[in-house]
This record gives C-alpha cells, structure tokens and sequence, in this order.
C-alpha cells in the first residue's frame, strides 16, 4: 500500500453521542493518517449543533419559530414558551458554567431563583436525600442538567421528534430491517436542528475543502444524522467521496442490500477501518481496482455490490498511532449529572481521554457478544510501554489526565503492566475500565491498580444465577464476582456491575434469586453502581446463530435489505421478563441509595413472584470463606512504599545488650517503624529498590525466595508467615 495520497479528508461524528467528551472514532483514524502522511480534518458535529441550539441566538430562533408556527403546546410545553425571555436570558451563562468556565454560577443555580423550572424539576423532592450532602458545584451541575432537560422536551415535542442529547432519531436505527422509513425521514422538510447541522456542515466543507468524507455512525442513534449528512454532500457538494463507517455498520449492515442507501453516501466500510480506507484512497487516486477493496460496500450498476478482494492484512494495533484529538472543541465539551447512578456520572460528566489496551476480547466466549464479529474476536494487547508512551502523548495534546480505556474487557496482566509502568514515569492518570470478574484480580492487584490512578470498573455480572452464568459461559461464578468486587472496593476502586434479565429459560424464581443476588451485593457494600439490561438476541452472537442451541426460536423480524442484528425471538421455557423491569429498576435505585435492603423482595413488584431461594448471607459467607490465594512462583513482588531510612540501637533483652535495627518508613499521612536483628535489616534494605514500584526489572517472588534462602536466613515459607512480612503487606507490599 502507497501510504502517500492526493486525497484530503475529513472526519466527522453526526449528532448525536456524549456531550461530555468527544467520541475517539475520529481522533483514532487521525492519529492513524497522521502516521502514513495522509491530510485529515475533523469535527464533532454533535457538540457544535448542541451549542448552537442550546445559545441565547439558538433559543431565539426556536421560539420565535414556534410563534409562527401556531403549534398546540402541552401545559408543560406552554410553560417554558411563556418562559421564553428566561431561557434565552440564561442560556449562555448556564452552558458556559457546564463547560467549568464559570464555576461562580453555582451560587445562583443554587438558590432556586436564577433557573426557571419546568416538569423535570418536579423529581427534586424525591431526590433531594439521595444527593445528600452534595457539594454546591455538583447540585447546580444537576440543577443545571434538569434546566436542559426541560428545553429539551419542548424540542422533542414541538421542534424535532428525533431529539435526544445523546442519541438523534434513535428509533429509526433501532433494527430498522427496512430502509423505507428512515428515507421518508430524510426526504422531509428540514427541522430546527438539522438545518443547525446542516450549517455546521457546510462551513466546515468550506473551511476544509475535503474530497474525502467520512461519517461515523457508532450507534443506532448516530445513523440518521450521518445519512442527513450524506444527502447535504450529494446534493451540494457531489464531487466529494462519502465513507460511512462505525459500530453500527460493523454489526447492523453486514448483509447490506439496500441500493436507495448509496443515494446518501458512496461507500459502507466494516470493521476496522484503517486498512479498508487506505485502500479506498488508493481507488480514488486511480491505483487500485474497485474489486481490490477492503470490507467496502457499494452501489454498481444499481445493485449493491460487497468487495473484499484486498490482499493486505489489517492494519496491527502497535502501528495504529496515537489518536489526534486536534480540532476538537475539547474545552467546550458540557459536563452534566443527568441521575445519581455514580457510574452513569462518570459518562456524562467530565473529560476522558479514550484508548484501547487491546483490540479484541481475550476472553471471547460469552454466548450473547458478538464473538463473529472481528472487533471481539481478533484480539490483540499492546504492550504497557507502548500504552504508556500513547498516554504521555494525549495528555500533552489535551492536558487532560483522565483516561477511559474503551476494551471489551481488559486484561488482568496488562493492567498490571501498564499500572507499574504509569507507576515507574511517575504518571499522574486518573483511569476507569471495563473488566471481566476474574479470579487474577486479587486484592493485590487491585491495590496496584489504584495505585496506579484507576478508580472505577465496569463488569458484566449479568444474572447472578451460576446455571445462566454457566450457560452464558461467563467463566465466572456469583460468589467470585462477589469476592472479585471485594477486592476492588477494599482498594477504594468503585464497582459497577452490568445487570441482565430475560436470558433464554431465565425462570421468575431464577430472577427473584438473581435480584436477592444484586440485593446483597449492595448491602455488604462491595458493588456500588449498577444498571438492569433486558437481553437482547443480535445476529452475530452464538444465541442468534444458533437459537435452538439455547431453548429459543427466532420469530424475526423478516429481513428488508438494510439492516440486520437485533432478533425477536419466543422464550416458551422462560418467564414473562417484561413483567419484571419496573420492579428491577426500583429495587436497583434504592439499594444504590443504601435504603430498601429490609424489604422482602415481593414489595417491588405489582404481581405474585416467587420467594427467593437464595440463603441470606449467601453473598457475606462467600467473601469471608475466601480462601488466601497461593501466589504464584513467578509473580512480581512489588513494595508501594518509599524506601526506609535504617538505624542501629543497643536494646537490653534480660541480662544481655544486643543490637537491634529499626526500619523507618514515610507514608504520605504517617510515619511507622520495623524492628527486627540486623543481618535481615540490611537484606531487607537491599531488597526494597528491587522491589520498589517502578523498578526498571522488578523481582519475582522466586527470585526474592531464592536470595533469602541462599542467605542462610532459613525457611522463606516460615518468613512469609512471620510478624514482618504481616507488617510489610499491610503496608504496602504486594504480590501481582
């Protein structure tokens, strides 16, 4: 592959994904161009349309649109156009205060006379106790999220139906198996929003002057804006390429047959896109044949053809650069507290860098995942030096220090590479991820990774029931979970568990015992965020490709040339799982609030269910049984101390004097001493800049049991059981 090419590009995210920070689709394809000389631009349109609505001049375009209009308003609807004058009044203040530039607003937020209020501030009373003590900056952060909320469903009612903060015309993506409402959306007249979008658009064409486009639809609620895009570009600018890529084409357009689709844009590319895009700049420059292409979709002839003829391998994640975040509005990003869920609060408000630890999911067999698809399938770790090296540069590119490794699952050892190695650069990094509920994470571990500035995981407990668990092929258990979560929260890392219901045969008495599950999980204190998912058969997971496998029989819907993932399909053996997801989401609420633990599970459902068959202190026995995990020879030995300063004394013991050493230790909160006789003293002090976190070529456990026992000090097992090693590990010393 020629990396040189005549074309420019431009990368952009449609409306509409986070408001708190930028999707990395685009920042990961720009780090990459950037690495074989291609020129690349690229926006967040999402953001940029959010702010141009959401501006005294937006807002007075909006109602003075809805005065001509004449349109009927709800009673809620009613009230904030009679507010008018308010919300433009406000409007810059308050989104400039959500950018953390004007801090000192809190104040007025606060007071309740500065926001003018609607339906949604009808919650506060109910959620005034669980903010608790929440400081002034937080609560007008909320105050300020309800204020917006409330604009926003007067747009969604009077203005744009599509409307949504973070998802735009989300239903119409939503297993759209045919293609013909979606163009009847696209053929309408343009709304408020899309003619802000399609503005936005055009100064950017303008400003770039791309031949190349290229639209990222990660969700389903991206896809609409990303076609609105494409039909801007064909309509007024038809010499420029359009590539449409993403999650939602990886796992919803794999059958692509739908040829009005190509009206909108020229090219649908899977999967990764770094190779399939070189090689479309190729065919662009005239030097490589349309059948040469990789993963690409497109319309000949009138018939949408797939080619896949491309010899070249994709391109290795260690080759992928560093992802470019320049262009972005990263200081005009909003941080919102939408509810009180604590991880859901990590999503929404403040900056994250994004990065990826490994491509792939080493794990890759749960039966609902998408494991056919190459993004599971293939994996493929980075070394931490690497990562390291990638960190160091986004930080100095955002000057931001927070990180959210986006992985299926990361993996255990790397976290531990990576958590020495930020520990040996002495990073300062605040980092959150997603994991599997493995056994390697030992309460060691998770000391190092907080160490390292980790402070959150996500984990997929799913249903807490071991047969489903078994049946998903998790490889996990409830009670490790429980452990696992354990360790975590004992090192000061918050939990997040990913919750399902309606798994193929789930029974009522297995979800009963699953919610007792989750129930006792809260009140010991050991998850502390938590999310209930009703399971969804996709096309590309082992339940969806082979559903009789699983008890269940797909029942649609009929396939109409565009999309195909999400799956109906008949449970005969299974509960009524609809039933139960108000009951599960109460339940859920409440016991993140640390209330509700004392009522009888019966209490949050409206209909008879079962009574749960789990023991009650099933989840507190499970931890307390944990059995002391045997380290393994060639784990690391790692000391989170500094090192000692070390004394001589004479102390009398009886009728003798002998010499004793003290080892001093600072902490950064307190100072503590080791005694002990000399000759261990000084190996001891020999041994700390071995062992001392960051150390270049760290000692494994042999290596120290070795020198020990070489040293005629006796029998290591014995000292591993000693008062020293007992000081030693409960400050600091860890075995990883």
């Amino acid at each position: 592959m020629n990396p040189a090419s005549q074309q420019k590009l431009l990368l952009i995210t449609p409306p509409f994904t986070q408001l708190n920070t930028p999707y990395p689709a685009t920042a990961y394809l720009k780090g990459f161009l950037n690495t074989v000389g291609v020129e690349a631009h690229q926006a967040d349109l999402g953001i940029e349309t959010i702010l141009k609505l959401f501006s005294s001049a937006g807002l007075g375009r909006m109602f003075a649109d809805l005065e001509a209009s004449e349109v009927e308003l709800s009673d809620n609807s009613y009230r904030i156009y009679a507010l008018r004058e308010e919300y433009i009044s406000t409007i810059d203040p308050v989104i400039r205060f959500l950018q953390n530039k004007n801090p000192t607003l809190a104040h007025s937020i606060c007071d309740g006379t500065y926001l003018p209020e609607a339906s949604r501030f009808a919650q506060l009373e109910e959620l005034d106790w669980a903010f608790g003590t929440m400081g002034i900056q937080d609560k007008a952060r909320h105050l300020a999220t309800l204020y917006l909320e409330d604009l926003g469903d007067l747009i969604q009612e009077a203005v744009d139906p599509h409307f949504g903060f973070s998802r735009y015309a989300e239903r119409l993506g939503r297993t759209a198996t045919h293609f013909d409402e979606i163009e009847e959306s696209l053929l309408a007249p343009d709304t408020l929003i899309t003619s802000m979008l399609l503005g936005l658009l055009d100064e950017k064409i303008r400003q770039w002057q791309p031949t190349v486009v290229c639209l990222t639809a990660p969700f389903p609620g991206n896809l609409y804006g990303a076609l609105k895009c494409g039909q801007y570009l064909k309509k007024n600018y038809p010499d420029i390429s359009v590539v449409m890529g993403g999650g939602y084409a990886n796992t919803e357009l794999r059958t692509l047959r739908e040829p009005r689709v190509f009206d909108y844009i020229d090219f649908v590319s899977l999967d990764d896109g770094e190779a399939p895009l070189l090689n479309l700049l190729e065919y662009l420059d005239g030097k490589r044949e349309r059948n040469q292409l990789k993963r690409v979709f497109s319309r000949s002839e009138g018939q949408v053809t797939y080619h896949n003829g491309a010899k070249e391998r994709d391109v290795a994640q260690r080759d992928t650069g560093t992802p470019d975040y320049a262009e972005l509005p990263l200081l005009d990003y909003l941080s919102v507290i939408e509810v009180v869920n604590p991880m859901h609060r990590l999503w929404s408000d403040g900056r994250w860098n994004k990065l990826t630890l490994a491509h792939g999911c080493y794990w890759g067999k749960c039966s609902f995942c998408d494991i056919s698809l190459d993004y599971i399938k293939r994996y493929e770790p980075l070394t931490a030096a690497l990562l390291c090296d990638r960190i160091e540069e986004i930080i100095t590119q955002t000057q931001q220090n927070g990180f959210h490794f986006v992985d299926e699952a990361a993996p255990p050892a790397l976290m531990r590479d990576l958590a020495l190695e930020i520990i040996r650069r002495k990073l300062t990094v605040v980092w959150w991820t997603n994991i599997r509920f493995e056994k390697s994470f030992t309460p060691d571990l998770c000391q190092l990774l907080k160490a390292s500035g980790c402070i959150a995981v996500t984990g997929g407990l799913e249903v807490a029931s071991d047969r489903l668990l078994e049946r998903m092929k998790k490889g996990v258990t409830v009670a490790q979970v429980a452990r696992v979560a354990d360790a975590f929260t004992q090192a000061g890392i918050m939990v997040h568990a990913y919750l399902m219901y309606g798994f193929p045969t789930q029974t009522a008495q297995e979800t009963i015992d699953s919610l007792e599950m989750v129930r006792q999980l809260f009140e010991a204190g050991v998850v502390q965020s938590g999310f209930w998912h009703r399971f969804a058969m996709t096309a590309h997971s082992p339940v969806g490709l082979h559903p009789a496998g699983f008890d269940v029989q797909r029942i649609g819907p009929d396939f109409g040339g565009f999309a195909d993932n999400d799956l109906y399909h008949d449970d005969p053996s299974g509960a009524n799982h609809d039933l139960f997801a108000e009951g599960l989401r109460k339940s859920l609420f409440n016991y993140m609030h640390g209330v509700g633990f004392e009522l009888p599970l019966k209490k949050w459902f409206d209909f008879k269910v079962p009574a749960t068959s789990v023991l009650s202190s099933y989840i507190e026995e499970s931890i307390r049984n944990e059995p002391e995990p045997e380290p393994r020879p060639n784990a690391l030995l790692v000391w989170l101390g500094g090192m000692p300063s070390l004394t001589l004394f004479e102390e009398k013991q009886g009728k003798q004097v002998v010499t004793v050493a003290e080892l001093e230790f600072y902490t950064k909160k307190e100072q503590w001493t080791l005694t002990t006789e000399p000759r261990l003293a000084y190996w001891l002090d020999e041994v700390f800049p071995g062992i001392v976190a960051g150390s270049h070529n760290p000692l494994s456990l042999q290596q120290i049991k070795t020198d020990y026992e070489s040293k005629a000090f006796g029998n290591f097992d014995a000292f591993i059981r000693s008062y020293i090693w007992r000081e030693l590990k409960e400050n600091g010393l860890l075995i990883v």
